[in-house]
């Protein structure tokens, strides 16, 4: 009888034994959808980056404790839907969202798969979330207001441009989604300080960038504002680059390459992978306040504000975050 007993108590802790290993076998690890505006799977761009940096943070490791599905619009804003709907498809635990259209087209999509969004705009006004205290349904995130600093950048453009006459706006054309392409809140913010804009608008998914250049000539416009929307994020560079050329200052809604003012880009995308870890540990998106920055950061590329032959005032240069020589 002894013998029995302890027989049925070995196949018993065998059969556990067996059943914890097929547990960690089948344990399901989590897939995340990603669809980024900037980059490609070639090279994927520092936001992507600054996100793995986070999920590292937070102790996941690609490949073993976590899958992530990246896609890359790369300019091509009619190809959103369908990448959107791919990631849909695959059944994945979380899609993490950083361009508008991407955010619209998966809330169309889905109501039950999470979203993280890290966008520009409001998400209230935009119709995305009930409010940023309470967002309700499958969409939470962050929001780094860029549009609420638009006379902000309008009164240091101000401070910095001797004798300015009139700012630029480069804007996104192919936008449907109104005060979104921000334009709006610029030209609220220069009624009150009686500054002259001028509207130039970017058409994808090749803009004619040269021609965009030679209308902001041709209107007398003394600096530029490059708002950050789809269009325009792969055509950074370019952008600077034609400044430059044609000797214009330049200010960029983000890590810019002349001058910016907003949240730091790179925390700003790290801290969507904070949002993820806790929907993965069981949080609802409707539970989740919509997240704020908490400080802005301003940057001036001195060196090439001397390449253009533009001279940054001393009070000026006391106040930026950050100044590369």
């Amino acid at each position: 009888m002894n013998r029995k007993i302890t027989g049925l108590a070995l196949c018993a802790v065998l059969f556990a034994l067996c059943c914890s290993v097929d547990a960690q076998q089948t344990a399901k690890i989590p897939r995340i959808g990603y669809v980024s505006g900037t980059g490609s799977a070639s090279d994927p761009g520092p936001n992507v980056e600054a996100f793995r940096q986070g999920l590292r943070d937070l102790g996941y490791t690609e490949g073993k404790n976590v899958l992530v599905e990246y896609r890359y619009i790369e300019g091509k804003l009619d190809r959103i839907p369908s990448l959107v709907a791919e990631l849909v498809q695959l059944k994945i635990d979380v899609l993490v969202l950083v361009v508008l259209s991407s955010i619209r087209a998966a809330k169309q999509s889905t109501k039950t798969i999470p979203i993280v969004i890290a966008i520009n705009g409001n998400p209230v006004t935009l119709g995305l979330v009930d409010s940023l205290a309470r967002p309700g349904g499958n969409i939470t995130g962050l929001t780094s207001l860029n549009r609420e600093l638009s006379g902000k950048r309008l009164e240091l453009f101000n401070e910095v441009v001797p004798r300015i006459s009139r700012v630029g706006i480069l804007t996104d054309a192919t936008s449907t989604t109104g005060s979104s392409t921000g334009l709006e809140e610029y030209e609220a913010a220069a009624r009150a300080i009686k500054m002259p804009l001028q509207s130039l608008k970017m058409r994808g998914p090749s803009p004619d960038l040269e021609d965009v250049f030679r209308a902001a000539v041709k209107a007398r416009v003394s600096a530029l504002i490059s708002v950050r929307a789809g269009v325009l994020l792969p055509y950074t560079k370019t952008i600077a680059d034609l400044a430059i050329k044609n000797r214009l200052p330049l200010m960029f809604e983000g890590s810019g390459l002349v001058e910016s003012y907003s949240p730091n880009d790179t925390e700003f995308h790290r801290r969507a992978a904070t949002y993820v870890d806790k929907i993965l540990k069981g949080a609802k998106p409707a539970d989740l306040p919509v997240e704020q920055p908490m400080k802005f950061e301003f940057v001036i590329n001195l060196k090439t504000a001397k390449q253009i032959g533009l001279t940054i005032p001393q009070t000026v240069l006391y106040r930026a975050d950050r100044v590369i020589k």
